[in-house]
Parts: structure tokens; C-alpha cells; sequence
């Protein structure tokens, strides 16, 4: 996957590198969306690792630390974190309970961080500003990684995102 993306990805290549029949391998994983489901849940759990690296060097400013790890992970992962998102699971496929806990561990950091940087009397909201402010960071690192903010002429994407950020969580703080 991170070598060819998501679109170029085939499971026989999988088996063919790793020398397994391609039977053998839906014997492990059971389908092709069942084997897609553990590489991108491998990809979140490295994602978390870079996060919480990030945020052992970050000294006080943890938030930008959040922010630049979402961008540096993306860019230095593109094909890898491009597939989380290029991953639709079919309506009658659930996705595994240890697979969901091993994703939201990268939530479970953000919400942790927000959290601190809010009054006591806000906290309550962190998990839901959390959320809203991946998907903030999220839109502003896509627009990056498919070169749409290039389009655009902006230069500063990251720093665009740390800064509706940091608007928000000021926002927040006013309003609890």
C-alpha cells in the first residue's frame, strides 16, 4: 500500500512479495476488505506513534505539535494515509472491534490534548472539538496533499490549519 497506493493495490502482489498463495492470504484475512482493514489500521497505529513522538519533543506548544504531526505524517505517508480514506467499507462489512479500538487511539490523544489546553468548565467539550477539529486539519492537509491549496496559491497550509485551531479552542474557552 505504501509503495502503490490504494487505486494500484492488489492483494495478489501482497502474497506474491510476501510469499504466500493468494489463497492463503484471504485464508488469514478473510476478504479483500477485511485485509485492507488491518493495513490501515497498522497505518493508524504508526500514525499514533509519530503523534505521540511529536508530542514528546514538543516542549509547550503540544497543539501545534497535533498539527504539524497530522501534516508530517501525511506528507511522509501519502500513499498509506491516502488509503484510510480511499477505503469504503461495503454497508454489510463491520469493521472489527479490536480494529476500532486500535483506530481511536489517535482520537484518544487529540481528545486528551484539547482537553488540557481547556478550562475545567469546558473539558466536557473536548471530545467533540476534538472531532471537529480533526476534520478541520484534516481538510486543510488534504488540500495540501493533493496540491488543491497549490492551485490556490496558498503557501502556508499547515499554519492556516494551526491557526483555526487555535481559534477555535480560544472560541471555546469564551464560550463555557
Amino acid at each position: 500500500m505504501a509503495d502503490v497506493g490504494f487505486a494500484r493495490f492488489s492483494a495478489r502482489e501482497v502474497a506474491k512479495r510476501i510469499g504466500y498463495s493468494i489463497g492463503t492470504l484471504y485464508n488469514v484475512f478473510g476478504t479483500y476488505d477485511q485485509l485492507i482493514i488491518a493495513i490501515n489500521t497498522r497505518t493508524f497505529v504508526l500514525w499514533t506513534d509519530y503523534i505521540r513522538e511529536a508530542l514528546s519533543k514538543s516542549g509547550d506548544d503540544r497543539i501545534r505539535a497535533l498539527v504539524e504531526g497530522y501534516f508530517g505524517f501525511a506528507r511522509g505517508n501519502r500513499n498509506a494515509w491516502m488509503a484510510i480514506y480511499d477505503h469504503h467499507l461495503p454497508p454489510d462489512v463491520t469493521m472489527p472491534p479490536e480494529h476500532d479500538l486500535l483506530r481511536g487511539q489517535l482520537t484518544d490523544v487529540v481528545v486528551e490534548e484539547v482537553r488540557a489546553v481547556l478550562s475545567p468548565e469546558c473539558q466536557v467539550e473536548a471530545p467533540r472539538l476534538a472531532r471537529s477539529l480533526v476534520a478541520t486539519v484534516h481538510g486543510h492537509c488534504m488540500f495540501d496533499i493533493n496540491g488543491s491549496f497549490a492551485l490556490m496559491g496558498e503557501k502556508e497550509p499547515m499554519a492556516m490549519a494551526l491557526a483555526r485551531v487555535r481559534e477555535s479552542l480560544t472560541a471555546t474557552r469564551g464560550s463555557c
